[in-house]
């Protein structure tokens, strides 16, 4: 990358970073219990809104996982999530009823918190629908992961999103509150994905799966993104672009081997498609919060009226993290 390519991402990730110094006032801390924080603690970021009846089980998962403390934004929940999350001791809360859109779908409110709070700290950024798998995750736990990372000079972890769905039409189980959603929604794309690499930010971009076959088939590639990076040794002077799909500094975004080697990598199983996600995307379309006048969105609640089944002859069973290195969506890289 040139000199001037440079000094314009230099130019960008400052602006993003004045950005979301300015939106911090949009946040009310409802209970920040920041100061319980330790040094190496590992950090979980999220941004919600009406997602009660996932949350019992997302803590669980992640603290089962290893993670010590969540900071959350709750951008106008009506459902008791608030509520439910200011009694969690493990739980920083702040509210908003301001633009989600405006704050770039939540990254800028995420990076203020990350800029203040998680200097010097691993850092997972997910959203209540999305589980990471790493390697070994069935022995190991995820300090065991970040430890090796830093002993490897490694300072992000990639991990592709995996939708998961049912076999059978999506509202025919109902998904009940504490519930693992992958007894539900236990079923994959093994394979259909299409890759490209980015040549600003050097990430990779990876679309595909269920959600392009079954709502984008027309325009694949208007399909959402599959790539991520939501495990970061943060340092303040970091921020995410979009989402969790690209980083600045760019060096960030390189969490694959560009010379035919396998670096470790992981997936965030993702359990959007339970018998809540016609009602979620009815109020998201309404809400129009969403990227690109809410298409996506629009796409699902067309093809919704259907109670589509998104499962076919190719899907895949999920068993463990093993299955998915065997079909190439993970690795582990050198970590033996």
């Amino acid at each position: 990358m040139g000199a001037i390519s440079s000094y314009r991402l230099r130019l960008q990730r400052k602006r993003w970073r004045i950005r979301a110094f300015r939106k911090r006032r949009e946040l009310t801390a409802v209970n920040n219990r920041t100061g319980r924080i330790a040094p190496g603690d590992i950090l979980v970021f999220s941004t919600l809104r009406n997602e009660r009846v996932r949350l019992p089980y997302f803590l669980r998962y992640y603290r089962n996982m290893g993670v010590n403390h969540f900071l959350i934004v709750d951008n106008g929940s009506d459902d008791g999530s608030a509520e439910y999350l200011q009694e969690q001791k493990d739980v920083s809360l702040w509210t908003t009823t301001h633009s989600y859109k405006r704050a770039r779908f939540g990254v800028d409110w995420l990076n203020w918190l990350q800029r203040k709070y998680a200097h010097g700290h691993w850092c997972l950024v997910v959203d209540p629908d999305e589980f990471l798998v790493y390697p070994f995750c069935d022995t190991r736990p995820l300090r065991a992961l970040t430890d090796w990372l830093d002993a490897s000079s490694i300072r992000s972890f990639g991990a592709m999103l995996l939708d998961m769905y049912p076999k059978g039409p999506l509202g025919a189980q109902p998904y009940r509150e504490g519930q693992d959603p992958f007894e539900i929604a236990g079923w994959f794309d093994s394979g259909n994905y299409m890759i490209r690499k980015n040549g600003k930010f050097g990430n990779l971009w990876i679309q595909g799966g269920p959600r392009t076959r079954a709502f984008f088939s027309d325009n694949p590639e208007r399909s959402p993104a599959l790539n991520k990076i939501p495990l970061v040794r943060w340092d303040r002077r970091y921020t995410y672009v979009s989402s969790t799909h690209m980083l600045l500094p760019r060096g960030l975004n390189l969490v694959y081997d560009e010379w035919g080697g396998e670096k470790a990598s992981g997936c965030l199983l993702h359990a959007k498609f339970l018998d809540t996600f016609a009602a979620k995307a009815e109020e998201e379309l309404t809400r129009r919060q969403h990227y690109a006048n809410s298409h996506e969105y629009r796409a699902y609640e067309a093809r919704l009226r259907e109670n589509p089944d998104l499962w076919c002859r190719w899907s895949e069973k999920y068993i463990n993290w093993r299955q998915l290195e065997i079909l190439g969506l993970m690795s582990k890289g050198n970590w033996a």
